[in-house]
């Protein structure tokens, strides 16, 4: 069992930068590979990233790309998503979540990550 939690949300303006961390529980993190989320008012979760287990692979939602990073820090069982230019339509709760490497054919489906963290908001004012 991983528990997981994120950290890092707030209030920015447009153009700003926010890095979110997510730490993990467990001693099988380096297994997992991980993924950030998003839900905005109205509308149904949404795929934002996701790094494989050892760190090498990325994937990023055509919305995000070149404008956010995900990494992770298997030491300290932690991930991240460094997110800079940010735009009003960011605005969503940001989840991660943790799968097993085996179903990275489905990186995109939120319905194959096993283990999830409560959210953070992260709210981008115009």
């Amino acid at each position: 069992q991983v528990q997981l939690v994120e950290s890092g949300g707030g209030l920015v303006q447009a153009g700003d930068s926010l890095r979110l961390s997510c730490a993990a529980s467990g001693r099988s993190f380096s297994n997992y590979a991980m993924g950030w989320f998003r839900q905005a008012p109205v509308k149904e979760r949404e795929f934002v990233a996701r790094i494989s287990s050892s760190g090498a692979i990325t994937y990023y939602a055509d919305s995000v790309k070149g404008r956010f990073t995900i990494s992770r820090d298997n030491a300290k069982n932690t991930v991240y998503l460094q997110m800079n230019s940010l735009k009003s339509e960011d605005t969503a709760v940001y989840y991660c979540a943790a799968q097993w490497e085996s179903l990275s054919s489905m990186w995109s489906d939120h319905r194959t990550y096993t283990y999830w963290g409560q959210g953070t908001q992260v709210t981008v004012s115009s």
